[in-house]
């Protein structure tokens, strides 16, 4: 890799096009700029600039070390709605290994602080491997306490690496989870989710079948939204299905991005999936589906089990997720006025919920005041952290492609 980046990088042109094809079938969608370290390059301002302006939503993934006071400033000139922070352990000395460079975790720090200082919305991003399984717990409390909006518990699929094909024991997976899917439940002022963890869904179902956290309930916390509302394309302009999914199904460069979108035979074969061992004879199947990742990594079969899974499959009928609701929602103009000021990347999720709970009222219209008792429920009282309140509107929502 060369210092500015390998040779046959896409563009900043290449990239704009590439923009406006994912704004054409997706209008709000959201676009995660990340890498590696995105702020290495030099056009990312341009770039998300351009984004906006097409109505995507874009925040930045980074590992914090050149996120400084101007940079945050110049990022949220460029409409930039927020910012996701690796954060790989609260043991400096651990975090500055994992990432390979002695210093890392206080430059860290010190951009979660630029961030609040800035009322930049930002996400701990912390993956959860054997050797850090067990500070979930502080971790929880650390992004509570930092003024984090989100945490995100990410479980890596490894790739490329012939005899490992998880950082994390089924027994550890498992606990985390449930660690997981209880803060998720209590945390009164950070929200928590569980990233490529489909697993998550079964587990938060056999907690509360009733909890309104599984994609039954029209919420997809933990699940796997590859191919159907995710897709990564690689600085060279390949597409996979997700980050851990090495097989490229085209190139942005020979189609447009749409084309690929619509017409990619995996990218198909993931949305109608014929699933092999255990997951194909689970009755959670169609709720958590399992990571496709894994069994590709490590048998090269897409379909195959997720060997990470320790659940024997009962027996039992399939559950099925309820569909989208027909019938379109009003929203009054103090509720879009209202939801307007909430961070971009979680207000997706506010509107369906308000949504689902006027239909459920049997009314037709959102108003204010829905949103407001929402917020109370969630948070208490107090309602929402200030800084999150107090945000101005911004890019619109969307589903992450």
């Amino acid at each position: 890799m060369l210092k500015e980046g390998s040779r046959d990088e896409l563009s900043t042109e290449e990239l704009k096009k590439v923009l406006g094809e994912i704004a054409q079938i997706g209008p709000e969608a959201m676009v995660v700029l990340t890498g590696g370290e995105p702020l290495l390059r030099k056009d990312i301002e341009e770039l998300a600039r351009h984004a906006t302006s097409k109505g995507l939503m874009v925040v930045v993934g980074s590992n914090g070390l050149l996120l400084t006071p101007e940079r945050i400033e110049k990022l949220k000139n460029a409409g930039v709605a927020g910012v996701g922070l690796s954060v790989d352990s609260l043991d400096p000395d651990w975090h500055d290994a994992f990432r390979g460079r002695k210093g890392a975790w206080i430059k860290t720090m010190a951009s979660i602080d630029a961030c609040v200082a800035a009322g930049m919305p930002f996400q701990i991003h912390f993956s959860a491997t054997d050797e850090t399984a067990d500070e979930i717990d502080d971790m929880v409390t650390f992004a509570r306490n930092a003024g984090a909006m989100v945490l995100n518990v990410f479980f890596m699929v490894c790739t490329g690496r012939g005899e490992k094909y998880s950082d994390i024991s089924p027994e550890k997976y498992e606990a985390v989870l449930r660690r997981v899917a209880e803060a998720a439940r209590s945390e009164k002022k950070l929200m928590v989710r569980a990233k490529c963890a489909p697993h998550f869904k079964r587990i938060a179902m056999e907690m509360d079948p009733n909890w309104p956290i599984t994609s039954a309930h029209g919420y997809d916390a933990g699940g796997c939204i590859a191919a159907t509302r995710y897709a990564r394309i690689t600085p060279n302009g390949n597409v996979t299905p997700c980050p851990y999914m090495e097989n490229s199904v085209g190139s942005v460069r020979e189609k447009s991005f749409s084309e690929i979108w619509e017409t990619a035979p995996v990218l198909n074969e993931l949305r109608a999936p014929k699933l092999e061992g255990r997951c194909g004879a689970c009755e959670f199947q169609k709720l958590c589906g399992g990571c496709r990742a894994r069994p590709l990594a490590r048998d090269g079969n897409m379909m195959g089990e997720d060997f990470l899974c320790n659940y024997e499959p009962q027996g039992g009928a399939i559950i099925d997720p309820i569909g989208p609701v027909a019938g379109a929602m009003k929203w009054s103009k103090d509720a879009e006025t209202h939801i307007a000021r909430i961070p971009g990347f979680v207000r997706r999720m506010v509107r369906r919920r308000a949504e689902d709970y006027v239909r459920a009222e049997g009314r037709s219209e959102v108003t204010s005041d829905d949103l407001t008792l929402l917020a109370k429920r969630k948070f208490g009282d107090a309602g929402p952290p200030a800084f999150a309140r107090n945000l101005g509107g911004g890019a619109g929502k969307g589903d992450a492609k």
